[in-house]
């Protein structure tokens, strides 16, 4: 019996795009019609262009949209689909062109085949598709697709944790800092390093005329953190990166962490902090928005105004009555709660937003600004210290609103 072994020239790998000539990938980007400036396509190059032509060609002879009237009919023809994409562009790429494929050809029913789901490259998208599909996916699908939540989940976690762990102890160090610490508690490293200039030459020695403590345990948190965030449609990503956000901070002793969501109704997700995925599976994507109907539960669950930051996440697009909820804004500000709007939490760039409310709002010290995963744990540590939020976002050049003149 012969074996081949897969370093041998027969055993090659799949082309990928970077592999094309610099016509071919001209060719690969314009379409058929610029075959006869490019030339046409021939062996695996003309494979990637038939992998795009059934996306962005739907109605030609090999398009995904031929075959989308009957689901038995459409279900290997996409998995095929699915295959090649995967085969022959990079991850960034293959998210890039599902999303298409959902906003273009509306194939969430793909989303409901476990077949399809085991196919799909997980992102933050598909996972905010399935959290939007969670009231219909049937049974035989549910496992998969808590596999796949899960699987973006554990990512995203892994990559965000630490800096966010990070970034908010060490602002709650600085913020407890001990300035007349009993002699067992001194940091003679700091002492020394802060009463140098009172060095006395003739006794030889430092005479400390401040006095730095290590930070005494603290037997309560030491700040509340409130998430509110908007459930509609549009803050789907917001939504996932939240969830995983508050999920690391209930982690934290010194932290206490609620989480609310809402549209027209409002739910409070904090008992389900331990678990992300059954977070998100509890959160339904969707509705009108009432956003001071949201703002006033989480006020009623503040104890300690001047040590609980209330992060509103949300595009702005009120549905309830502004003049109460801005009512409710000054309220807080006055009372001491450090109050932000995150008019969105993705990597998605400049979102829309009511520009006049946001503006109404930073008129009231209620900063709003847009802002991506990776700057998140540096924004909740500027909180913490009770820093200029606004001049941290714009130090961050994140998208800022600014009051109405």
């Amino acid at each position: 019996m012969t074996t081949v072994d897969a370093t041998e020239p027969d055993a090659k790998p799949e082309p990928t795009v970077s592999e094309a000539t610099r016509a071919q990938r001209w060719r690969l980007v314009l379409g058929s019609e610029a075959d006869a400036a490019c030339g046409a396509l021939t062996g695996p190059a003309l494979q990637m262009d038939q992998a795009l032509a059934a996306l962005y060609e739907p109605q030609g002879p090999n398009g995904l949209a031929k075959r989308q009237g009957g689901r038995g009919g459409s279900a290997p023809n996409v998995a095929r689909w699915l295959g090649d994409i995967r085969k022959y562009f990079p991850a960034q790429v293959v998210q890039v062109m599902q999303r298409d494929a959902l906003a273009r050809l509306d194939m969430r029913d793909m989303l409901l085949q476990p077949e399809m789901l085991e196919t799909v490259q997980p992102d933050v998208h598909l996972v905010a598709n399935l959290v939007a599909l969670g009231s219909v996916i049937p049974a035989k699908t549910k496992d998969t697709a808590r596999m796949v939540v899960r699987k973006v989940v554990d990512a995203l976690t892994e990559k965000l944790n630490d800096p966010l762990r990070s970034a908010i102890s060490g602002a709650l160090d600085r913020s407890r800092r001990n300035r007349r610490p009993r002699h067992s508690e001194i940091d003679w490293h700091r002492t020394i390093r802060a009463n140098l200039k009172h060095w006395q030459p003739e006794y030889r020695t430092i005479v400390p005329e401040t006095l730095v403590g290590y930070g005494r345990k603290a037997r309560r948190p030491q700040r509340e953190v409130v998430l509110c965030i908007d459930q509609s449609g549009s803050m789907a990503a917001s939504v996932v990166y939240s969830s995983i956000f508050a999920a690391v901070m209930a982690s934290l002793p010194a932290v206490s962490t609620k989480l609310v969501v809402f549209d027209t109704a409002v739910v409070d997700l904090s008992d389900k902090l331990d678990d992300p995925v059954e977070l998100l599976f509890g959160v339904q994507l969707g509705g009108g928005t009432d956003i001071n109907r949201a703002v006033g539960y989480c006020e009623s669950l503040i104890r300690e105004p001047r040590n609980t930051i209330l992060v509103l996440i949300s595009d702005l697009y009120e549905g309830g009555v502004e003049a109460n909820l801005l009512a409710r804004a000054q309220s807080l500000v006055g009372s001491g709660v450090q109050f932000i709007t995150l008019l969105a939490l993705s990597d998605e760039g400049a979102p829309a937003y009511d520009r006049e409310l946001a503006a109404k709002l930073a008129a009231l010290g209620v900063p709003s600004f847009a802002c991506t995963p990776d700057a998140f744990p540096g924004l909740m540590a500027a909180a913490i210290r009770k820093d200029d939020v606004s001049a941290w976002a714009a130090g961050q050049g994140l998208v800022t609103s600014r009051a109405a003149r």
